[in-house]
């Protein structure tokens, strides 16, 4: 959940940085800042916890539906460091809160998930699985002649 809380609060800053002409980071303090943001978030009460979520997620909403059309195309900054355009957020969200969704272990699994994100989400995926696994090994199980290969994380 907080996850969920960040991740929305991460979009509006940079949403916000790129109305100004600015780039920031997608987390204050990089990957270790993300974590320790998410650490210590896990410990509050699931009250704070939904409250935070709703909070940051009616926030972006709002920075979405006022966010004047020749915004869309302004660059900001990935969590990897790459850039991209305010425009690429809404997709990036949706996916986020759908796949999140299943961690949350509240009765909603990956059969769920809508398939418009699977028709837009898979095919990426796919393509990042080169360099996500031996390829050898890859190959045998996509031929169905190994087990699934173990992944390299993200990033």
């Amino acid at each position: 959940m907080t996850h969920l809380a960040r991740n929305a609060e991460a979009m509006v800053r940079r949403i916000e940085a790129a109305t100004r002409g600015e780039l920031v980071d997608q987390y204050v303090g990089g990957a270790a800042g993300r974590a320790s943001e998410i650490e210590e978030g896990a410990r509050r009460s699931a009250v704070e916890l939904v409250a935070d979520v709703c909070q940051w997620a009616e926030r972006l909403d709002n920075t979405f539906r006022l966010l004047p059309d020749d915004y869309w195309s302004r660059r900001i900054r990935s969590v990897d460091g790459g850039e991209l355009a305010v425009g690429h957020l809404p997709f990036s969200r949706w996916r986020e809160v759908e796949v999140h969704m299943v961690d949350l272990d509240i009765g909603i699994g990956p059969g769920d998930w809508s398939q418009p994100l699977v028709d837009r989400a898979l095919p990426r995926l796919i393509e990042g699985l080169n360099a996500r696994a031996d390829q050898r090994e890859l190959m045998a199980w996509m031929l169905g002649r190994g087990s699934p290969p173990t992944l390299k994380p993200w990033g």
